[in-house]
């Protein structure tokens, strides 16, 4: 009796370690999206790890490069497709901070879109 009760404690024990493992270690941060045709000459807030996720529209997702005037507060993300998932481009906050980004698109034709990042804890 006692070895059962020993092997169902054990049990128990075994399953909240593995639950444990698969759980996050913080909240999740909602993404911040936007129409890249709605950026130019805006700032846009977000909190360190949140994302701003750039909708292009009818425009291929791939076609589109960005920089940051300082890279240690924002980097860019380059979107593309895979297995028939599409992942919008965009940037990741990094730091606190703020910076101005320049959004590119290789498609010819569209202007350069410069906005601001700011980025608060």
């Amino acid at each position: 009796m006692r070895i059962a009760h020993l092997a169902a404690a054990t049990l128990v024990v075994a399953a909240a370690i593995s639950l444990s493992a698969c759980s996050q270690s913080g909240p999740v941060i909602a993404p911040v999206t936007m129409d890249a045709g709605d950026l130019e000459g805006s700032t846009v807030e977000l909190i360190v790890g949140q994302v701003l996720n750039i909708d292009t529209g009818d425009l291929a997702v791939d076609s589109y490069s960005g920089t940051a005037a300082d890279p240690a507060i924002a980097e860019f993300v380059a979107g593309r497709e895979d297995g028939g998932a599409t992942f919008n481009p965009g940037f990741t906050a990094l730091a606190v901070g703020s910076t101005d980004v320049v959004l590119s698109n290789s498609d010819g034709g569209i202007e350069e879109i410069t906005f601001t990042i700011d980025v608060t804890e």
